[in-house]
């Protein structure tokens, strides 16, 4: 659809005097405020007015899981291509633009979403607002934008995936840990998938998921929730809804009951390792105890130096140069719980694994330590308070849970839930999560690397 706004002084008009549904402010320190438009697009407003600069974000709740098959990358394929020309700007002028006014913009793509955003003088929101607004619904393609975008991912997927022997056995990890569900699918894509794409795939992908009402508007920094819906309802406000935008339905994986093992060797490793991930699940919405408690499970096991396997098996017995424990619940659907053990010179990734277990078997048969635990938790305070003084932190932060399948209200109840926890809960957790039957255990090596 070509959008006309000098046509459409009545409309806009009218959606300017129009009550905006569930419009409601924090009362917490962080002042966060969120309202739905008329189209229904969602926008937040993240207040901060110690420096003239505003963070513009539009999040999409689509991403490399949504995909069609036999389409991977796609999403993140279109991303490139809504840098080229629109109805109104030629191609890569809204990335010079914000350049020229000061600013930077950038965009990225995930399993659950794409976000693109604009960080620049808060005098020059509604410049940036426009153009964003513009390329919502008006991106123009040209047979050699798509031939010329199609070579750029696939010498990215060059550049950090086939020449980054770590990265290709990631990417088997998780093929391996995902039988049924898109995780497991590379975002980037697969190289062979990725070079059949074309202008139709990218245009489908497009005029399906690239709507208002499936689209979230983010703003911090030193606006105000009255300025930036007067913006809102005037650039995204008459972009109308798609009335056909589909349900996220998702494959699920069934139920996994035996342990997986892989080896990747490549000739380029120099650092051989053992990675493990487990299944486990994500933060849901209104019920974030149990991720809380896996959150500050990998804390504990793999956070620092004080955490369980780094005094076990770096400082006890210099099993290990490098170890670590990950988590991060912000997922549509099931995450990982991840470990990885460096063995230190002379020590197999066999001897490494077996140490690793015991470790594991230990720990699950003792318990937490209180100090430890009461200090994970004052640093995890720290850090949430941290993440509270930069309007681009703030911005992600909410947009990643948002496209997430969370709400405001889990986002701002995230630091109580880690507060929370319990000993119990971290061990009850841990029961649950690190069991061998619904783990993947992969080596990395090179062809000399003896097991």
């Amino acid at each position: 659809m070509r959008l006309f706004p000098v046509l459409f002084p009545v409309l806009f008009a009218a959606l300017l005097a129009l009550p905006v549904a569930g419009f409601a402010t924090s009362k917490a320190s962080e002042a966060v405020t969120d309202f739905m438009l008329p189209n229904g697009m969602q926008v937040v407003v993240i207040e901060d007015h110690r420096a003239p600069v505003v963070m513009h974000m539009v999040w999409y709740r689509s991403g490399s899981a949504d995909e069609p098959l036999g389409q991977s990358g796609v999403a993140h394929y279109l991303e490139h291509l809504l840098f080229k020309a629109t109805d109104t700007l030629k191609s890569g002028e809204l990335s010079a633009t914000v350049a020229r006014n000061g600013g930077r913009d950038n965009a990225f793509t995930s399993y659950d979403y794409t976000a693109y955003y604009q960080r620049i003088a808060a005098d020059r929101l509604e410049l940036v607002m426009r153009m964003e607004a513009d390329r919502m619904k008006n991106i123009r393609l040209t047979d050699d934008d798509i031939a010329t975008e199609r070579q750029v991912i696939l010498e990215e997927r060059a550049q950090r995936t086939d020449n980054n022997p770590q990265s290709l056995f990631s990417e088997q990890m998780n093929a391996a840990q995902y039988l049924n569900h898109r995780y497991g699918v590379p975002i980037i894509g697969w190289r062979h998938e990725m070079e059949t794409l074309d202008k139709g795939d990218a245009l489908s992908f497009y005029g399906t998921h690239y709507s208002p009402n499936n689209a979230i508007l983010i703003v911090a920094g030193d606006v105000t929730p009255d300025q930036v819906r007067d913006l809102a309802l005037t650039h995204y406000g008459a972009i109308p809804a798609n009335p056909a935008l589909p349900a996220r339905l998702r494959t699920s994986e069934p139920p996994q009951t035996a342990e997986r093992r892989l080896i990747f060797r490549d000739a380029r490793v120099s650092q051989p390792y053992v990675s493990r991930s487990y299944l486990a699940p994500e933060r849901d919405p209104g019920d974030q105890a149990q991720a809380a408690a896996l959150t500050v499970l990998a804390e504990v096991l793999g956070g620092g130096a004080t955490s369980v396997l780094t005094e076990k098996l770096q400082f006890d017995r210099q099993i290990a140069v490098y170890t670590g424990a990950f988590y991060s619940g912000v997922s549509l659907d099931d995450t990982t719980f991840d470990l990885t053990i460096v063995p230190a010179d002379g020590v197999t990734l066999t001897e490494a694994e077996a140490a690793l277990d015991a470790v594991l078997a230990g720990f699950l048969a003792t318990g937490v330590d209180a100090a430890q635990l009461a200090r994970i938790k004052s640093q995890l305070r720290a850090s949430e308070i941290y993440a509270r003084d930069d309007v681009e932190r703030a911005a992600n932060r909410y947009g990643r849970a948002l496209t997430s399948g969370l709400t405001i209200a889990d986002v701002r109840a995230w630091p109580e839930a880690l507060q929370a926890v319990t000993a119990e809960d971290v061990m009850a957790a841990a029961r649950i999560v690190l069991d061998r039957r619904q783990s993947v255990t992969g080596y990395l090596m090179s062809e000399e690397t003896t097991q």
